[in-house]
Parts: structure tokens; sequence; C-alpha cells
């Protein structure tokens, strides 16, 4: 790549939140290989001290197989040199004031240095509970806000939301941002202190009933669900990532934001090399349950889009995103980084490579034989899945309950064992009904006009920061890109 390409980032320092993230550490990587001659790079950990957020960073990061191009272009030697210079992990959490920063001096320093902040700290489970989500997902990014404003030199807010954040509409979903207390089906307002208030007061009533921590973590996963839904959203996650959009948005004031939100993040396209992939990302589990032949049947709709988009290529979309905006007073702009509007891929063609990769390279099962898989059966509604669940397991295990009652000495926790697979899995299902149903196509026109701005304009100081979707060869990348990292980096390992 052309070593003008983020030239932009010359003598600049920045804050990175999230760091362990896969995403995170996908830009991190991008901003020290092409760009060794940034300023500082802060990089805000969950850990007890400077030593443990270090050694987090060397464990969890450095020593990734992500940093092998870097590493194999200067050397070990240099490589730390690098980091020790440029580098600093420093222990904190966004979800506390001032990010958690315990050493003053520290703190009044990066105030006086930081230019760039980016977060990307976020929980990202869908069923998380809703203390969790509002700490992290909702009055985080507040936090990280209140921060940037004390950055004497603060040119740039850039957060990573998700495009999910729009709900389950179908048809082309713009690129707008949130008011305050928006919801998405115009049932009430929306009051996030009032959500807060609601969570802390349910929190207070559980530990006065003396209720178990199972029984707490439940309830506070339950009572996120439904506050998501009363409001229009279908789970907890982009519920509480749209509330922390609001407040960004309603307490800026002059600082410049901008807003990324990716589509499913997976499998690098071609940055630092192809395939390199952190855990089972959104579909993936689908993918590998169905390479191990355990998927005999799942609930997607065939001609539903699947928004797909290579980890690199939003990386380049945030170093793009925040070369273009820096210090430009008082803007706030929204980019969905995705696949559906330009190049999209459906359930069915997913399904169909992967039969054919399968087929054709099978896992190898514990009996060292190859797994044979099937072509499985797709449904295309909740009833028809709930139909074949009743047929194919609930009716059985009424079956199991009734031996049970009548032969309660036999094998007992059988059928209990049995049952709670079963509810799990249609939470499971209930969870990833919204995206494998999904009907709704992410507009992207301002990254389009991003990307043409990059063609046209700053070629020489931006060079080439692949992320448009039309380059992708959905075919040779499931096939020769994303199964295989999936089997390299997660399954091996």
């Amino acid at each position: 790549m052309d070593s003008k390409c983020v030239q932009f980032f010359q003598n600049k320092t920045i804050l990175v939140t999230g760091v362990p993230g896969f995403l995170a550490k996908v830009f991190l990587e991008k901003i020290l290989r092409v760009q060794p001659d940034v300023k500082r790079l802060y990089l805000l950990l969950r850990s007890s001290d400077n030593e443990s957020a270090m050694e987090r960073f060397r464990a969890e990061v450095l020593e990734k197989d992500l940093f092998r191009v870097l590493r194999n272009d200067l050397g070990d030697a240099n490589l730390k040199n690098l980091v020790l210079k440029k580098v600093a992990p420093i222990p904190g959490d966004i979800s506390v004031v001032n990010l958690g920063v315990k050493d003053s001096d520290l703190l009044q320093h990066m105030w006086n240095e930081i230019e760039i902040i980016v977060n990307v700290a976020a929980t990202t489970n869908f069923d998380e509970r809703y203390d969790v989500g509002l700490s992290i997902n909702t009055f985080g990014p507040l936090n990280v806000l209140n921060f940037a404003k004390k950055c004497v030199k603060g040119q740039l807010l850039l957060h990573v939301s998700t495009a999910y954040v729009c709900g389950e509409k179908p048809g082309i979903l713009p690129e707008k941002t949130f008011k305050m207390g928006e919801t998405l089906n115009s049932n009430g307002k929306l009051v996030i202190e009032t959500e807060m208030e609601l969570m802390k007061q349910k929190l207070k009533e559980l530990q006065k009933q003396e209720c178990s921590e199972e029984e707490i973590a439940q309830s506070m996963k339950d009572l996120g669900m439904s506050r998501a839904k009363l409001h229009g959203w279908p789970n907890t996650y982009v519920f509480t990532k749209s509330m922390g959009e609001m407040l960004l948005g309603n307490h800026r004031e002059n600082l410049p934001l901008v807003i990324i939100r990716p589509t499913m993040i997976t499998s690098t396209f071609s940055e630092p090399f192809p395939g390199w992939i952190e855990g089972l990302r959104t579909i993936d589990s689908v993918i590998v349950a169905y390479g191990k032949g355990r998927l005999k049947c799942f609930l997607a709709d065939s001609n539903s889009v699947l928004d797909l988009i290579p980890v690199d290529m939003v990386a380049n979309a945030m170093v793009m995103a925040v070369a273009i905006h820096a210090g430009k007073s008082g803007s706030q702009d929204v980019y969905h980084v995705g696949s559906s509007c330009k190049n999209p891929i459906t359930f069915g063609q997913l399904h169909d490579l992967a039969a054919r990769y399968f087929t054709k390279s099978p896992l190898v099962g514990r009996d060292g034989s190859p797994i044979i898989v099937s072509k499985g059966t797709i449904l295309s509604t909740m009833s028809q899945f709930s139909f074949y669940m009743t047929l194919r397991y609930k009716l059985p295990l009424q079956m199991l309950r009734l031996i049970n009652i009548v032969y309660p000495w036999w094998n007992g926790n059988k059928y209990k064992d049995i049952d709670r697979k079963i509810n799990l899995a249609m939470r499971l299902v209930d969870l990833y009904r919204p995206y494998v149903l999904f009907k709704g196509i992410f507009d992207d026109m301002n990254t389009e006009r991003m990307r043409l701005k990059r063609q046209d304009i700053n070629n020489q100081i931006y060079g080439s920061l692949e992320f448009d979707p039309k380059s992708i060869d959905w075919e040779d990348y499931i096939t020769n890109i994303h199964i295989p990292g999936l089997i390299t980096y997660v399954l091996q390992n």
C-alpha cells in the first residue's frame, strides 16, 4: 500500500477504546502498519493497573496472527520498539466518569495531547443484561464524549455503532441520525433517564427479594428485551446502542461527530492478509454448526439479503472518515458500511456456497471420519419453525416427561436436560430471527460519497483504502477466504 495513504495520521495522538475487540484490533494494526509516524496511540483496556493493561495488550492484541505482516516487515525487535514508543495501553472503563483513568497526571496529559477519539468499546451480546447494556452501550458513549470535550486539541469523535439500530423495517434504510427520545414504533416517547430509573428500581427489588445471581441476571435480560420491544427494537443490544447514539447527538455541542454503522462484520478481505478472524461472528455460528453436521434445520428466508462486510473494509472506512472530518466544527455524519445496497448476497446463496464447500472439503469428526453434510431444511417463517420443533422434539419430549412421572427413577435428568436445550435453542432462534428474516437494505449514499471523494480528490493523500463492497466476489470470498479463515483461526484454536 502507498505509504502516503494516511498522511493525515502523521504526528497525531489518538485514543482508541475497546481494543481487545475484533474491529478495534484491525483498526490499530492498520494505523501502525501504514503510518508508523503516528505520535501516540492511547488504548483503553479493562484491567486493574498499568502492568496488567500492558500484559493484556500483548497477549490479546500484539501476539495475534493479525500482526504477522507487521512483524515480518519490521522484525521482532523493531516492532517491540515501535510499540514501546507509540502505544500506551491504559487501564480504564468507558462505563465510568473520565473513562476510569485514575492517574490524575496522566489524565491531564491525555486531555492536553489527544486529537482523535475512536470509540469501539461495546457489549455486542443481543441478549445482554439491561444494566450492563445501559452502562456500556448507552452511557458509555456519553462518558467518552465528555472525555473528548475535555481534550483541548480534540478534532473528532468517531463512534462505532451498528447498522441494525434501524430495527426490522423493510425497504431502504437511510443513514440518518436519531432524534432524542425517538422510537421505532411511535409508541410514546423514549426517555433515557426513565429507562435508567426502571432498571435501577428492578435491580433494587430483586436484591430485596434476595434473588440468586442467576435469577437477577435472567430478570435483567428479560427487562432489556421487553423494554427494547416496547419501543420497537428487536433486542437489548440494538436498543441500548440506539440510545447511545441519541445521547451523543444531543450532547456533542461543537465537537465533530462521525457515527460508523457496520452491518455483520466478517473476516479480512485483503489486509493485512485475507481470512483473519477472531471468534464466531453473527452468521459464523450457523456456518460452523452446519459444517459439523449439527444443523439439520434452520429458520431463514432464502431470498433475504444478508448484509456481510469484511472487517478490514470497516477499518478502512473509519480511517477515511477520520481524515475527512477531523476539525470540521459542528458536523455530525452517519455512514452505513455494508454490502446490501451495492453487492447483495442472500441467505440462499450463502447456504449453497457453504454446502458446496463442506461437501468438497468436509470437516473431520472426533472419530477421524469426514462429516457428511446434508442440504438441510430451511423454514422461512417462525410458525413453520415452531411446528417443526414441536413435531421433531417437543412431542417426543412430552413422552419422556410422562415416563419421568410414571417411572421417576428412570434416567430422571434426561427430560430436564433436553427441555433446557430446546428452550435455549428457541431463545437463540428468536434472537437471530430479525437478522435471518431481514427485509431491509442499508442505504450507503454517504459512504459512497466518501469513496468517491477518496478516488477523485485525495488519492495522493489516502491511497488505496479499499472499502467498496462491489470489489467482493462472494463465491471466491466465502469459499476461498472466509470459511478457510474460520477453520484456521476458530476451529483449530
